[in-house]
């Protein structure tokens, strides 16, 4: 599973301070040791030798090999029986001088041939959820928390059916979606006038998803769209906005309420064709119906939102002022 840049990049710096740390806890316990016991060190120095003799003794070729490796074998299990007797008769505790890396499967690199360890694999876990909590709205975004009990139980005539039954629907499927994700999904469209949960569930669908392992970027609208101006005007780099391309789900909140110009336009319209291109997977809420899309961004932009992305349709009474 792939994760932003941003993500990797912390997940990695943790992996190397881990590995700092325990090199230098290690190295601490050893100089402890040391001026505790000396002639561990001189043991440990003569172990180190081993291998040196043993490529010299395979070089040479001269005398008995195997009588002189047997002989060198047994000074090394002579060493190692002194030396774990030294460290027993010090009543050090166990594990003290344990120079095992981090992780053993990768030796503390994060990558095993090719393929990333689970070691980092979860660091990443842990830094997508923390990047998430940041910047998700309350931090109670859950499945669990979605009352429906907010939605009327009336009937919509145009609907065919009340706002409660229908947002139960929608409420089941975006579960299914997060649960189920995998890169390429279809790219969810969320549209209904404010108040309506559609910051909410699309909170939920990113924890989900995140918490499934992965990569998620959840922006507003106005944010997406500061960064991209940002980079036009050579205020940050191009490389802040890789996120946004490369990320597995894009999930962009409140399209509509931003200063709409030109350059939002063409940087919107960059999004949306660049990612339905490269299958990958986007959801936007937007207070905006079908007809204030396409008069506010265009045709070409309209078409591909409605017609690239499913639409998820929000109906009811404001939530906000109704706990106001």
């Amino acid at each position: 599973m792939a994760y932003t840049n941003t993500v990797l990049n912390r997940a990695r710096a943790r992996l190397t301070a881990e590995n700092e740390r325990k090199r230098a806890e290690y190295e601490d316990h050893l100089a402890r040791a040391y001026a505790l016991r000396p002639r561990l060190k001189e043991i440990d120095r003569s172990l180190r030798g081993t291998s040196a003799r043993l490529a010299g003794l395979l070089l040479r070729h001269e005398g008995d090999p195997a009588a002189e490796l047997a002989k060198l074998r047994a000074e090394n299990e002579a060493l190692q029986s002194e030396r774990q007797w030294i460290l027993d008769e010090a009543e050090l505790p166990d594990g003290f001088l344990d120079d095992s890396p981090v992780c053993t499967l990768c030796g503390g690199t994060g990558y095993v041939g090719s393929r990333m360890c689970e070691c980092l694999r979860e660091l990443c876990r842990q830094e997508q959820k923390r990047e998430l909590s940041a910047l998700l709205p309350t931090g109670r975004e859950r499945f669990d928390n979605f009352s429906l009990e907010l939605y009327p139980d009336r009937f919509y005539p145009g609907l065919g059916d009340t706002a409660r039954n229908l947002m139960q629907k929608n409420l089941h499927f975006c579960k299914k979606y997060a649960q189920d994700f995998q890169p390429g999904a279809r790219s969810l469209l969320f549209s209904g006038a404010t108040g309506l949960g559609k910051t909410f569930l699309s909170a939920c669908v990113a924890r989900q998803v995140a918490e499934n392992g992965h990569s998620v970027v959840y922006v507003t609208a106005g944010k997406l769209f500061a960064d991209f101006e940002a980079v036009k005007f050579e205020r940050a780099e191009a490389e802040s906005l890789r996120d946004y391309r490369d990320c597995e789900l894009l999930i962009v909140d409140d399209l509509g309420t931003e200063m709409t110009t030109e350059f939002v336009k063409a940087a919107l319209y960059e999004i949306v064709n660049t990612r339905l291109l490269e299958h990958r997977s986007t959801l936007i809420s937007t207070n905006l119906n079908e007809n204030d899309l396409e008069a506010r961004y265009g045709g070409q932009i309209a078409s591909r939102l409605l017609g690239g992305y499913r639409v998820v349709y929000f109906l009811g009474d404001d939530i906000r002022r109704m706990r106001k």
